[in-house]
């Protein structure tokens, strides 16, 4: 029995890495942009759940990960691929495409899609998304954000946080801790959505003009970070 146990969490990493790596297409990451900005959108516009207006406005970087993935047989795993767009001087950036993978031991078993959104609440924040690669709780301090639209959030993140994060499971919606799970730059994805090796840094930073089909993403965030600035 422990055999059999051991080969299916060995089948369930091998299907976890080979959908994280899988290459993608120009229209898959059409898709996949277009599908965060209606995860954004749900979030948001739940009247009373969500993500509070006064970490909203506080926001440096808003990243989507549509879909993803959470697995367990004994052995946990999460992976998912989203976009970020962060604040600039001028608006809002053109999005990047990012990773995110995890895992944890412990008994448990079952799987589901979680539709997950990680907010950078300072420059600190900012600064984690530009690396290449890095471990949520090791290099990253992140916690669960509160849940609630206007409820008081706590102090404690503005002291200790660089990252909050929010998904929603079956029309639920929670804070989520992702400490151990590594977020990483998908340099391939970028630069086939821009046909050009730009840098994370440059698109982040407002460089790199956003691509027509990325607009209606990026306008909603930006509408949120407004609304919230305006409770």
């Amino acid at each position: 029995m422990i055999k059999i146990k051991k080969l299916m969490v060995l089948a369930s990493l091998c299907c976890y890495a080979g959908a994280a790596f899988a290459s993608s297409s120009r229209h898959d990451l059409t898709d996949r942009v277009d599908s965060a900005k209606v995860v954004l959108e749900q979030i948001m516009g739940a009247t009373d759940n969500g993500i509070p207006y006064n970490i909203m406005e506080q926001a440096t970087c808003v990243g989507v990960i549509p879909g993803m993935i959470k697995g367990a047989f004994v052995f946990g795993a999460n992976y998912g691929q989203g976009v970020v767009t962060c604040r600039t001087g001028h608006g809002w950036s053109a999005p990047v495409f990012i990773r995110i993978a995890g895992g944890s031991w412990g008994l448990q078993i079952g799987g589901q899609a979680v539709d997950l959104v990680l907010i950078a609440v300072n420059d600190n924040g900012f600064q984690d998304l530009l690396k290449s690669k890095f471990k949520i709780g090791a290099n990253a301090a992140a916690s669960a954000g509160p849940v609630g639209r206007n409820g008081e959030a706590s102090t404690d993140w503005k002291l200790t946080s660089e990252l909050l994060t929010y998904s929603r499971s079956r029309g639920l919606f929670a804070g989520i801790d992702l400490n151990g799970s590594v977020v990483s730059q998908n340099t391939g994805d970028t630069a086939l959505y821009y046909g050009h090796d730009y840098h994370f840094s440059s698109i982040l930073k407002g460089n790199v003009a956003v691509p027509q089909d990325a607009v209606p993403f990026v306008q909603s965030v930006a509408h949120y970070f407004v609304e919230a600035k305006q409770h």
